[in-house]
């Protein structure tokens, strides 16, 4: 069975790169018909941040990222945190000590940095002159004994270095330790293992079979193979992701705007438009339908478009379908991909109810008095708004006048009334305020008042833009926003004649002025 692990260190919140590497494990695991484990690499004591293990696991949760293996869910080969398992790592470097295929390094580390500056100057690539690798058994056992402080070296040396190594989405590598520094620290002088002695015991110790992580961890690949050569052990298949950019190229980073996933919660991002924002960034998707008229000749397919499902995402996903190019993230994409996801929420009946509960937060956070912050007159409002909203919290402010009167002496709406010359503007809403105060409440509807508009357009013989901008001015204020039918239809019949009435008075009073 196949089994992949996300494994975060826990020094600070998870950020986008970790939740798409999350992401990528999930989709293959559940592709292969498999597991994945959510392990916390915890063995950097000293930059530990308290919360962080919390909010990771929050930001997946938040995702439907639910992995079936780690802190909170159990599993075969717990524990989960590396820092419960230093009895494990024991036992694998004194393998390594016991085979010849490392060494205990009792160097200081002002004589480290005074070797590299000599190996530097003497033109070396060196960075270590690996002294401590000729101390005898004796020396090294009297050292010990006496509590010198010592760290646990790879011995490169010892014949176990394997030249090249192949990646699914980088392919095969050319060798690379002349990069690698020279016998390289896999246990602390704190007796904690380094990423790379850790990393390795616990893929194996586990049975994970496949390993996906960031391409920041390419370069210590040759390394990782060493080891596992060094041990005996088989390694997993590797694929290394490229990383993320912010939209000026730069390597995406906290310094740089919002990376970070709880920033994405907080401001009513959709986590299916996140997930597929980062599924489709360096993804070739492509569909298997006829080519388009505009490429036919040269056979390539037509891209399908960029909104996926998860569903979808597992069925259709391929690990060699992602570019090597490190990709920039859009965040116009995002908006996009936003309004998608929410226009197929409000299309499914318990995601409206979800969405609707949401929305009730911010309507009342910003209109705590409006006798109209409720569920049922919501649910409305996000139907008729649904296309036009980047994210769910813009409820309030994308269209104020569904909760309170429309200010009708803003400068927008006194230029939305000025594209109305004349008397036509009272005598459209005259004649629609004559016409609707004959329909009751229930006689109302999309087809009645398309009925209305039309008949006081053929008495008036105007333009319907001369009808419909002095309804819109009387209904909302401003000039943007859905059909005025649709207007019509949230705020019922009542309201409407109401505001009709306020419009009409509003006009008298700035007639009068004029006049005076």
């Amino acid at each position: 069975m196949a089994l992949l692990r996300f494994a975060p260190s826990p020094t600070g919140a998870l950020h986008l790169g970790g939740l798409r590497t999350a992401l990528f494990n999930h989709v293959m695991a559940r592709k292969l018909g498999g597991k994945w484990i959510l392990r916390i690499e915890d063995t950097d004591q000293s930059r530990l941040v308290p919360g962080s293990v919390d909010n990771i696991r929050a930001g997946l949760e938040w995702a439907g990222l639910n992995y079936d293996y780690g802190p909170g869910a159990g599993g075969p080969s717990g524990p989960y945190f590396q820092s419960e398992r230093l009895d494990l790592y024991r036992k694998y470097s004194n393998k390594l000590l016991d085979s010849g295929h490392a060494y205990r390094c009792f160097c200081c580390p002002s004589r480290l940095t005074a070797t590299r500056e000599k190996l530097l100057k003497a033109g070396s690539n060196a960075t270590y002159d690996r002294a401590c690798l000729k101390l005898t058994d004796e020396e090294v056992t009297r050292r010990v004994r006496a509590g010198e402080r010592f760290v646990v070296r790879l011995n490169h040396g010892n014949n176990n270095q394997i030249s090249a190594s192949n990646d699914i989405i980088f392919g095969r590598l050319r060798d690379a330790h002349a990069s690698l520094p020279t016998d390289p620290i896999l246990v602390k002088s704190d007796l904690f293992p380094t990423y790379h002695l850790a990393s390795v015991v616990d893929d194996h110790e586990m049975g994970v079979t496949h390993v996906l992580r960031g391409e920041e961890w390419l370069p210590s690949l040759p390394l990782h193979l060493d080891l596992y050569g060094a041990l005996g052990l088989n390694p997993p298949t590797f694929a290394h992701l490229p990383l993320l950019l912010n939209p000026d190229g730069s390597k995406m980073s906290k310094r740089h705007g919002d990376v970070r996933v709880s920033d994405f919660i907080g401001k009513g991002w959709e986590p299916e438009a996140v997930v597929n924002w980062l599924a489709i960034a360096g993804w070739g998707r492509q569909s298997t339908s006829a080519p388009s008229p505009d490429n036919s000749s040269s056979g390539s397919l037509k891209p399908k478009l960029d909104v996926v499902t998860m569903n979808e995402l597992i069925d259709e996903f391929e690990l060699t379908s992602l570019t090597q190019r490190r990709t920039i993230l859009d965040p116009g994409k995002l908006a996009f991909l936003n309004r998608q996801h929410l226009m197929l929420k409000t299309s499914a009946p318990g995601d409206l109810e979800a969405l609707t509960t949401r929305a009730e937060v911010f309507v009342k956070q910003a209109y705590p008095d409006s006798p109209y912050a409720n569920s049922g007159y919501i649910k409305r409002v996000l139907l008729t708004l649904s296309d036009r909203l980047n994210t769910l919290n813009e409820l309030p402010a994308a269209a104020p006048y569904f909760f309170k009167p429309p200010d009708l002496t803003s400068p927008e709406a006194i230029a939305l009334k000025q594209t109305v010359s004349g008397d036509k503007y009272r005598l459209a809403l005259e004649n629609t305020l004559a016409e609707l105060l004959a329909l009751s409440d229930t006689d109302l509807c999309t087809e009645s008042l398309k009925a209305t508009l039309h008949h006081v357009q053929s008495r008036l013989g105007f333009r319907m833009k001369e009808i419909m901008n002095p309804l819109r001015h009387a209904l909302t204020g401003v000039k943007a926003g859905p059909g005025v039918g649709d207007i019509v239809a949230v705020l019922g019949h009542r309201r409407t004649v109401k505001r009709l009435v306020h419009a009409l008075q509003v006009d008298r009073l700035s007639a009068i002025e004029i006049r005076i």
